[in-house]
C-alpha cells in the first residue's frame, strides 16, 4: 500500500470509503476460521476504535452490524505499518456474537514502541469479505524525551447538538492519544436533559426513554457511535477513557445515583450499574478488570517514555461517597441567616475525613505508582480525572452583576445562587470541593512522591486553567479543565454576563483563567521542561458547518522542586 495521508485517512474513516482490499496480501501464516463463514449480510456501521496504548500492545475495537441473518460471525483483524500496508504485520481471527452485542475487542501484542499503525477488521461471510473502515493507532514510548501530545475531551450529549468538536479533534495533527474524561453518553430520554434543543434539531435520543436495562445501554452506545464525527475521532488516535456519571446515571456513586429511582420502577441500583458497565466494556476500546477484581476497578496507568505517566482514575462507582449538593440548602429558605446556618452545617458533613472520592484501594495505588513514576525519572504525573480539583467559589454576584443583569436572570436556581454567592463557599460539591479530606490525601501522596501533578478535568462543560495548592498554601500542581463536546455550561444560564469567566478568576486564587461559554476540547502537550494546554472552541454545535479557534494557551514549567504556576503562553 502506498503511504496514506492523515487527511485521507480521516475522511475515509468518517465515510468508510478507504479500502485496503487492493493491497491486503494474505497474512504470513494460515489462520483457521474462528467459525463458519456467516450466511447473511453485515456492515460496520459504528466504525473502528483503539485504546489503552502501551509500548508493545493496544486494544482494537469494532462492532459488526447484522443486516440479515443471525448467529456468530468470524472476523479477521489486520495491523499494518503506517507507511507500508502491502502485507499485514499482524493478523488474527475472532468471533463477533450476541453475547457481546456483536462487538469485537482485541488486545494486539508484539508491537513496537512509539510507532503508528493502521488497522482494519474484515467480516467473513458466505457472500465474500466485508471490510471495516481503517483506523490509525499508536503505541507509547518505552523511553526517551519525545513530546507527548494529548487531545482531552468530555461531556458529549447527543441531544444538545452536532459533534463538531469531535470532527475538529480528529483533524488535530500528531496526537499520541485522546484522553476522554467521562460523560461519553447521557442516560436521559427524549423528554429529559436537552429535550428542547433535541426537538428543534431533530436529534433525539434512542431509545426514547431513560436507559436502565442492558438492552437500553447497548442501544444508546450504538446511537452515539453511529455519528461520523465521533467515528473519525476514534479512528484518528488511540483513546484513554474513563467514565463519569452519565454513562450510568446522573450524580452516581458507589451505592446509588441522584437519577436512579427504584420507587419509579428502575429496579436495584446494583443491577442498573452492572448493565451500564457491561455495555460500556463491550462498546469502548479499553482493557477490563482481571477476573476476580471489582468490576468497576478500572484505574490504570500509561507510561509515555521519560516524559509522563498518565493515571486514568475511577471516581464514581467504586469508592465515592454520596454527593451532597447545595440545592436543599439554597431552596429551603430565603432568610440569609438561615441559609448561612444551614450551609455551615452542610460544610461540617462535607469535611468528614471518611468521605472518599476514589476509595482506599485506589488512593493507595495512586500513591505507590506516583512514587514509581518519579523514581523512574518521569517529569510529569498526569491524573486523568473526571471532575475539577481546584478550590472554586462563586463570585459575589450581588456585587459583580448589574441590577439589569440580575433582573434578566430567568432560571430559578441561578437566581437563588445570588444570595448564596455572598458566603464565599465552594460552588460545586460534586467536584473535589465536596471531598476536601480526600483531596488533601491525594496532595499528600503527590508531595510524598516528589511529583509534578497535572490534573485533567471534565464534567463542568466549561474551560479552566488552574494552579493547585494544598490547605497550607503549598503549590501542588496545575489543572486543565476541558469544556464540553456539546453539553451546556454555566454561561448558557448567564448569557448576559460576558465577563463571567474573569469574575471567577478574580474571585478564586487557584483559577488563572476560566471560559464558561462554548464547546470544544483541550490539547495538552508535555515535554521534559514544560506542560501546556491549548483551549480550542468550535463556533457552533447547532449546525454541521463550524469554525475551530484556539482561544487561550496556558503553560507551566518544571522546576527542581516541583513546577511553576500556570501562566498565559
Amino acid at each position: 500500500m502506498s503511504a496514506v495521508t492523515r487527511r485521507g485517512l480521516l475522511g475515509a474513516a468518517a465515510t468508510g470509503a478507504l479500502s485496503l482490499a487492493a493491497c491486503a496480501a494474505p497474512a504470513t501464516k494460515t489462520l483457521a476460521p474462528a467459525a463458519p463463514a456467516y450466511d447473511g449480510a453485515v456492515e460496520f456501521g459504528h466504525g473502528v476504535a483503539s485504546g489503552d496504548p502501551l509500548p508493545t500492545k493496544v486494544i482494537l475495537w469494532t462492532r459488526v452490524t447484522l443486516t440479515t441473518g443471525t448467529g456468530p460471525i468470524p472476523v479477521r483483524y489486520d495491523v499494518y505499518g503506517e507507511s507500508d500496508g502491502a502485507t499485514p504485520l499482524l493478523s488474527g481471527l475472532v468471533t463477533a456474537d450476541a453475547s457481546h452485542d456483536y462487538c469485537v475487542k482485541v488486545d494486539v501484542k508484539g508491537l513496537s514502541p512509539a510507532t503508528a499503525y493502521l488497522y482494519r477488521f474484515t467480516a467473513l461471510t458466505s457472500a465474500g469479505e466485508v471490510a471495516s473502515p481503517v483506523g490509525r493507532t499508536r503505541t507509547t514510548a518505552a523511553s526517551g524525551n519525545a513530546p507527548v501530545k494529548l487531545g482531552v475531551a468530555s461531556c458529549a450529549n447527543w441531544q444538545f447538538g452536532q459533534f463538531n468538536a469531535y470532527k475538529a479533534l480528529a483533524a488535530e495533527p500528531d496526537l499520541d492519544a485522546i484522553v476522554f474524561l467521562g460523560d461519553y453518553l447521557y442516560e436521559y430520554g427524549i423528554d429529559g436533559y436537552g429535550a428542547e434543543t433535541a426537538q428543534a434539531l431533530g436529534r433525539l435520543h434512542d431509545p426514547i426513554t431513560e436507559i436502565v436495562t442492558l438492552g437500553d445501554y447497548r442501544m444508546r452506545h450504538a446511537q452515539y457511535k453511529s455519528d461520523p464525527d465521533l467515528q473519525a475521532a476514534h479512528a484518528a488516535a488511540p483513546w484513554i477513557c474513563t467514565w463519569d456519571d452519565h454513562e450510568s446515571a446522573n450524580d452516581s456513586y458507589r451505592t446509588g445515583a441522584e437519577n436512579h429511582n427504584r420507587e419509579q420502577g428502575e429496579g436495584d441500583w446494583s443491577d442498573r450499574k452492572q448493565a451500564a458497565l457491561q455495555a460500556y466494556f463491550e462498546w469502548m476500546p479499553m482493557r477490563e478488570p482481571e477476573s476476580g477484581d471489582i468490576t468497576s476497578a478500572v484505574w490504570r496507568s500509561f507510561s509515555f517514555g521519560n516524559v509522563a505517566t498518565i493515571y486514568a482514575a475511577e471516581t464514581r462507582l467504586t469508592g465515592r461517597s454520596p454527593s451532597i449538593g447545595w440545592s436543599d440548602v439554597i431552596s429551603g429558605t430565603t432568610d440569609p441567616d438561615e441559609v448561612a446556618t444551614q450551609a455551615m452545617a452542610h460544610m461540617a458533613v462535607m469535611n468528614d475525613p471518611a468521605r472518599t472520592m476514589m476509595g482506599a484501594a485506589q488512593e493507595a495505588w495512586l500513591g505507590e505508582t506516583m512514587i514509581k513514576s518519579v523514581q523512574a525519572g518521569k517529569t510529569w504525573q498526569v491524573l486523568a480525572n473526571q471532575v475539577v480539583m481546584a478550590r472554586v467559589a462563586m463570585p459575589k454576584l450581588q456585587e459583580t452583576l448589574t441590577p439589569e443583569q440580575i433582573s434578566d436572570l430567568d432560571h430559578p436556581f441561578v437566581r437563588s445562587m445570588i444570595g448564596f454567592s455572598a458566603l464565599g463557599l465552594p460552588m460545586n460539591l460534586d467536584a473535589w470541593d465536596g471531598y476536601p479530606a480526600a483531596r488533601e490525601r491525594l496532595y499528600d501522596s503527590v508531595q510524598a512522591a516528589g511529583g509534578r501533578l497535572v490534573t485533567l478535568a471534565g464534567d463542568t462543560h466549561t474551560a479552566w486553567a488552574n494552579t493547585l495548592y494544598d490547605s497550607e498554601g503549598a503549590r501542588v500542581g496545575v489543572e486543565f479543565g476541558c469544556t464540553s463536546i456539546t453539553s451546556p455550561g454555566t454561561g448558557s444560564y448567564l448569557p448576559n454576563v460576558p465577563d463571567l469567566g474573569k469574575q471567577f478568576a478574580d474571585a478564586n486564587t487557584e483559577v488563572e483563567w476560566h471560559d464558561p461559554f462554548g464547546h470544544g476540547y483541550t490539547v495538552v502537550t508535555l515535554t521534559p521542561e514544560r506542560v501546556s494546554g491549548e483551549f480550542v472552541k468550535v463556533s457552533t454545535v447547532l449546525e454541521p458547518d463550524y469554525a475551530a479557534e484556539r482561544v487561550a494557551t496556558y503553560a507551566a514549567v518544571a522546576e527542581d522542586n516541583g513546577m511553576s504556576a500556570l501562566s498565559k503562553a
